[in-house]
């Protein structure tokens, strides 16, 4: 069994915004393995089904980006999963824009959903893929940009990039990990 979580923001104002990428993400892979993510409970969407012979669980925290790991711990805990089979996907704003990094685990750095899920699931060892969202530009305050949309041009790059993390995602699921780090990273 896999559980793959896309962070974000619920609420349509949030819906194309920077810190919606994992929401993105999520939603292009439940297209891709045909999974609706309809359930309301965890304190998240959640979407079940099969694809390449395992379970897959999709989920959506509806917590509010800082507070991810609420969701997370009590899917983690309803289904009995180890940490290593949970795979986040996320925004970064420490990799090139529209870049895609997999990590088996590692710190949360600057990324406070991601912050909350290794307080709440009380370990870093659980893979991740994580999709650059750009940098603020000057002045500009780290809060007002990843709540900012893409612009036009962004927008294209990073519907890639989405589809990417979601390939990468499948790709995990069918060869593992370490497999998918060579191939993507």
């Amino acid at each position: 069994m896999k559980i793959i979580v896309g962070l974000g923001n619920p609420g349509k104002e949030y819906e194309k915004t920077r810190h919606n990428i994992g929401f993105m993400a999520v939603e292009k892979l439940a297209e891709i393995m045909d999974i609706n993510i309809n359930k309301n409970k965890f304190n998240g969407l959640v979407g079940e089904g099969m694809y390449n012979g395992e379970k897959i669980i999709l989920v959506k925290p509806q917590t509010f980006m800082n507070l991810s790991g609420t969701c997370v711990q009590e899917v983690a805990k309803f289904y009995k999963v180890n940490p290593e089979d949970i795979v986040v996907i996320y925004d970064d704003i420490d990799i090139e824009f529209g870049k895609i990094r997999i990590r088996p685990n590692g710190s949360p750095g600057t990324h406070n959903g991601m912050r909350n899920i290794t307080e709440r699931l009380q370990t870093q060892n659980f893979p991740r893929i994580r999709v650059g969202a750009g940098r603020p530009k000057d002045g500009q305050q780290l809060y007002e940009f990843v709540l900012s949309q893409f612009d036009e041009e962004e927008m294209k790059i990073i519907q890639n990039s989405i589809k990417n993390a979601a390939d990468a995602a499948v790709e995990i699921i069918k060869n593992g990990l370490l497999k998918v780090m060579n191939q993507f990273n």
